[in-house]
């Protein structure tokens, strides 16, 4: 393998790869007709990205890496398997390079990028290689080539292709129904994660509170466990408070106590977060006192409670939250911090998890103050699936919740600049809205200046 072409090279996961294959002196190339704010990054590393799918595009090639988003019917796709050129997944290449390391796994239905970004921080000193799906403030970046022993990555079960890791050690932040387009029931899912952690060589450290992790961990011996609700557990975590906006909570490491830690980024689930964290920290050496210091300093990933905004009347939050669960986790968050109204704008992320996971939003929005719900992304999906944005408005049931059918309606809305905070979540095309709202936002300012 020299010649390596990524197909839909701009994705927050193939970038991360493209990055690191050509850190280890391979040829990279890649096509995607969207750009991104990683596309100038990667070409400013001699990576040569083409804007269209093209068959010509692969000419010279000798490896074809692809995503489970990447349709057989695509020309380089096609192309490929003409020429018997070898196409592997994503995930198989990661964990390829994985494996060759000390590997640090991060797995779950959500968490992962929060915990892995906040991993790869607090061991940044060690030079680790680091592969996540967000932008981790400390590297400027999703991903990193190091000298080290240690790669920090996130395990992704979305597709199964996290069976192709064999890591030292994995963290599982929780287990839920989700991706069941794919899996097809919650049971397919934890048998996958069944084999994850049966592949993990030393430690696997799981979220004793989720309930389908706890039916999965009784009878395996490498299994470290963390808390906020049983002592029991290997590390848990106790009087939690918030302190003029930071959460702050006392750790215990098999009934040692390790210390008082601190977090800026909202939120009883970033706490969970931080646990396995500081387990790791710990197991590896790490000193104690710049490890609470570059945890409470932690502004987490990029897309994360992202802060676009504040100029004391109105702030802008860029989240990605698009589960029912860590949507309701991460407004419990904002609402234990925020002194203002929230107005929640919401784009649900693919007809199949609107339909799959439609009971499970009931209530989800109760921390917010406003919902907007706006048409839902497909993310390619047909829009065959019988459920409507209606549908979801009515199990939602949020008293004041409404529904728009287009960009400009929103911007109608947003025009009136109330004080409030408004958080814009969701994994498709929302975030581009929250940053033109902001741009708006910023040159309203220069004018009155």
């Amino acid at each position: 393998m020299k010649n390596v072409f990524f197909v839909g090279i701009n994705g927050i996961g193939m970038s991360g790869l493209a990055k690191i294959m050509k850190e280890l002196n391979y040829n990279v190339y890649g096509s995607d007709p969207n750009s991104s704010y990683l596309t100038e990054e990667m070409r400013s590393q001699g990576i040569t990205i083409y804007s269209e799918h093209k068959e010509e595009n692969i000419k010279g090639m000798d490896t074809l890496v692809v995503s489970t988003a990447i349709s057989k019917e695509n020309p380089e796709y096609k192309k490929a398997m003409e020429e018997g050129i070898p196409v592997i997944k994503r995930g198989e290449l990661l964990a390829r390079l994985l494996n060759q390391k000390v590997g640090l796994a991060v797995a779950g239905t959500h968490g992962k990028t929060t915990t892995s970004s906040m991993l790869a921080t607090v061991l940044l000193e060690k030079d680790p290689t680091i592969v996540v799906g967000g932008i981790v403030e400390c590297i400027k970046s999703n991903a990193k080539y190091g000298a080290g022993e240690y790669f920090v990555a996130e395990a992704d079960e979305s597709d199964n292709s996290f069976l192709y890791m064999r890591p030292k050690y994995s963290v599982i932040t929780n287990i839920e129904a989700d991706h069941l387009e794919k899996h097809g029931s919650l049971e397919n899912i934890k048998k996958s994660f069944n084999i994850f952690m049966q592949q993990t060589e030393k430690e696997v450290i799981v979220c004793l509170d989720n309930k389908n992790i706890q039916e999965l961990i009784g009878y395996k011996e490498n299994v470290i466990t963390y808390s906020l609700l049983d002592k029991r557990a290997d590390i848990y975590a106790d009087g939690i408070k918030i302190v003029n906006g930071k959460t702050i909570y006392d750790v215990y490491i098999k009934g040692e106590y390790v210390g008082e830690f601190s977090l800026s980024i909202p939120g009883k689930h970033n706490v969970y977060n931080s646990l396995p964290v500081i387990y790791l920290s710990r197991e590896f050496g790490l000193d104690m006192k710049n490890v609470k210091e570059k945890i409470e300093n932690f502004k987490g990933a990029k897309r994360r409670y992202d802060v676009l905004f504040d100029d004391g009347e109105i702030k802008v939050i860029d989240d990605y939250a698009h589960h029912p669960t860590e949507i309701e986790a991460t407004l419990q968050g904002a609402k234990s911090i925020e002194d203002k109204q929230i107005t929640v704008i919401f784009q649900p992320h693919r007809y199949s998890r609107v339909k799959f996971l439609l009971e499970e939003f009931a209530g989800t929005f109760k921390s917010a103050d406003e919902l907007i719900l706006m048409p839902v992304y497909s993310a390619g999906e047909k829009d065959e699936f019988g459920v409507t944005l209606e549908d979801l408005l009515k199990k939602i049931n949020h008293e004041n919740g409404k529904m728009l059918s287009s960009k400009e309606e929103l911007e109608e809305i947003l025009n009136k600049n109330e004080k409030r905070v408004y958080m814009f979540m969701g994994a498709g095309s929302i975030s581009s809205f929250a940053h033109e709202f902001v741009e708006r936002l910023e040159n309203q300012k220069k004018g009155m200046n």
